[in-house]
Parts: structure tokens; C-alpha cells; sequence
């Protein structure tokens, strides 16, 4: 029997193993040792062995309330995920997997790989209308890289979306893939008539070094990139420094920043209701956005999210909040279960990859109801 995370987005260490039903783990903080709760690695074995991994640490993790009614997820060929018996118990998160198979991989959720994001960049900028644009170096010297759709029309809207602030969520990254394939597909209505009146400017993984190192929460520095926004810096979050930049350039009509949330079983957006400028027009206009993403998906839902902001009590640090403010705009964070949808529960799978690039195709549609009004 063999554990190793030791490829792209890996994390666990291995503490002792005993037999195959006594197996302990633990998760490997990000740097600065703040925020953990993204594992990911590959266990070999005997086919139709059964193994018992216990995460020993789990109740130490940034989100405890996060463990509970999860079920952990696996593939054995990267494509299907599902999910696999998982209980949480006086601060041990017990994993049970039956291998059909000699290795299996076991994750937080189903991985979103750097090799796919560089596949996913190659393959959106054979679109004619497509134009990548290298912002700039992370702190690991990787590329910060921006989709632009469209022709640039000073007329046209601009809508900006990024994801992965927070690397650990990758449905983020698996929704912004559904969305571009569907703006791009020539066929789809919905994107063909948005692409005729905005501009898009996206940025499928805002924290590529985050994500490589299997962090949760920040980029290689320990920094929260999502805490940055009001004064970001080269040293500690050039992700920001550079998207903001290239914002203040492009102006900003409607802002979409794609996340996870480790408690809740539901997906939902968070406004910018209590930024300083909020007023009756950007209320009615996420309102309508609101309305037409219930109607386009019924994944998402409007009963269950955080609480809203007081008036002018918003914490501007956030991407959303200081969005709305310097631009004026409709501005929102989605965010998606690591969990399951409990609306619409899916024994098997949970919330997927799938439902992901779902919910992304269906956001168009409520892009394509605001985009007239946004101005």
C-alpha cells in the first residue's frame, strides 16, 4: 500500500499506518500556517481491499462546520468523480474506500489541474474573437493570464469574471470552463447575443501558485487574495496588483468572482448591498440577475446564503465590495457547495464538476437579462 501527493495540487502527509484499517493522516497547511482544509493524493493498494483513512487533524481546519454531512471525493481514471463514505467524529475526518481498481485519487473536490488550465487557455484562444493577455508573474513566476472576448467595441459592455481567488475552490475553475465553452459555441443563442453587446475579461485561476502548492485559501506568500483588494501589493499579491490594473483600463460594467463555500450545502450569490454607493438601481439590477439565474438553473436558490452587509458596513478589502464601489457596478460573488446541493441531492456525486459548468452556461442567461440596464 502506497500514499503519495506528490503531483500537481497534492496534499496530505502521512503519519502512521498501521493496517489498511487504521490509516492516519494529515493535511498540510498553506503557507503561514493559517488555513487548511484542501487535500488531495493517491492511494495504491489490493483490488477489493478495503482502506480506512483517518484525517487526524481535520478538526483543526479553517472551516470545522465544513466536515459536516461532507462526503470526500474520488476518481480512479481523473474524469469521474465520486463521492466515498465519509463521517467526521471527535476531530477525525474517516474516509472508507473499497478499491475497484489498484490506485485511486481522493480530494476535497474533484481537482482542477494547472495542465488543464494551460488546455483550457489553448484551446478558447483558437476563437477568433479570443485574445490572451499575460497581466503578469505571480510570486512563483507563473503567468497571470486574462481571456479577452469580443472586439473591444467602446460601446459594448464590459463584464469581468474570476475565479479561484482561493484555490482550493475549484468548481470555480470548472464553471468558468462551462461558461467560456458556452459564450464560445457558435450555436448557443445566449452567447452569440451577449458577445453582439459586452466585452468579457476573464480570469480562470487568479491563484495559479495557490493552487500548484495544494493550498485552500492563499497564494504562495500565506496571502488571502480576496482580503486585498484596497491596497494590494507585488509582494504579497501581485494577482490583485495586476487585475486591478488592467480594470481601471477596461472599466468594469458587471463583475462575477466564482467561489466555494466549505459549510454550506447550496449555491447562492453575496452582493455588494452594503458598500457606501449602493442605491435602488444596482438593487433592482441584482435583483433581476437574481431572478433570471433561479429561472435558468435550478441549482441555484435564493433562501440560504450569507447575511447581507448593513448600509456602508461592507468590508471593502473584498473583491465584490471594492469592485461595486470604484466602478459603480453590479458586482457579485457566487459561490458553490463543496458539499452537495441540498435542494437537489445527488447520492453518487454530490456537487460536480458537471453541475459546475452547468450553473457557468446558466449564468450567461442572467448576464444576457441585466446587460442593456447596466448602464
Amino acid at each position: 500500500m502506497h500514499i503519495t501527493d506528490n503531483f500537481d495540487a497534492g496534499n496530505i502527509e502521512v503519519i502512521t499506518v498501521d493496517d489498511n484499517k487504521n490509516i492516519q493522516l494529515a493535511i498540510r497547511p498553506d503557507v503561514g500556517e493559517v488555513f487548511f482544509q484542501w487535500f488531495n493524493f493517491r492511494l495504491s493498494g489490493e483490488v477489493g481491499e478495503e482502506y480506512v483513512l483517518n484525517i487526524v487533524n481535520a478538526g483543526e481546519a479553517s472551516y470545522v462546520e465544513g466536515w459536516e454531512g461532507y462526503q470526500a471525493v474520488a476518481s480512479y481514471d481523473r474524469q469521474h468523480w465520486f463521492r466515498l463514505p465519509t463521517s467526521y467524529k471527535d476531530g477525525t475526518l474517516t474516509i472508507v474506500a473499497a478499491l475497484e481498481c489498484e490506485t485511486i485519487q481522493i480530494a476535497y473536490f474533484a481537482p482542477y489541474s494547472y495542465e488543464r488550465h494551460q488546455d483550457l487557455l489553448a484551446a478558447v484562444q483558437t476563437h477568433p474573437l479570443v485574445t490572451l493577455e499575460h497581466l503578469g508573474d505571480t510570486l512563483d513566476k507563473r503567468d497571470l493570464t486574462l481571456v479577452k472576448i469580443g472586439d473591444g467595441d467602446a460601446n459594448k459592455r464590459n463584464i469581468w469574471i474570476t475565479a479561484r481567488q482561493h484555490p482550493g475552490e475549484t468548481m470555480a475553475e470548472w464553471l468558468v470552463e462551462g461558461l467560456l465553452y458556452s459564450l464560445l459555441d457558435s450555436d448557443n443563442a445566449t452567447g452569440r447575443q451577449l458577445l453582439d453587446k459586452a466585452n468579457f475579461y476573464i480570469v480562470p485561476n487568479m491563484n495559479p501558485d495557490g493552487s500548484v502548492r495544494g493550498h485552500l485559501r492563499t497564494n504562495a506568500a500565506g496571502t488571502n487574495l480576496n482580503r486585498e483588494w484596497t491596497n494590494p501589493s507585488l509582494d504579497k499579491s501581485p494577482e490583485v496588483f495586476h487585475v486591478i490594473n488592467k480594470m481601471e483600463e477596461t472599466g468594469v460594467d458587471l463583475f462575477y468572482d466564482v467561489h466555494g463555500d466549505e459549510a454550506l450545502p447550496y449555491a447562492f450569490l453575496a452582493g455588494s448591498q452594503g458598500t457606501p454607493s449602493y442605491n435602488e438601481r444596482l438593487a433592482h439590477l441584482r435583483d433581476r440577475f437574481s431572478e433570471v439565474l433561479t429561472l435558468a438553473s435550478a441549482d441555484f436558490q435564493t433562501e440560504v446564503g450569507y447575511d447581507v452587509d448593513a448600509p456602508g458596513k461592507a468590508n471593502m478589502t473584498l473583491a465584490t465590495n471594492w469592485v461595486a464601489e470604484r466602478f459603480d457596478c453590479l458586482a457579485n460573488t457566487l459561490e458553490m457547495p463543496f458539499k452537495d446541493n441540498d435542494n437537489l441531492p445527488d447520492e453518487e456525486k454530490g456537487w460536480s464538476p458537471e453541475r459546475s459548468m452547468q450553473l457557468g452556461e446558466a449564468s450567461l442567461i442572467a448576464m444576457l437579462a441585466v446587460v442593456d440596464d447596466l448602464r
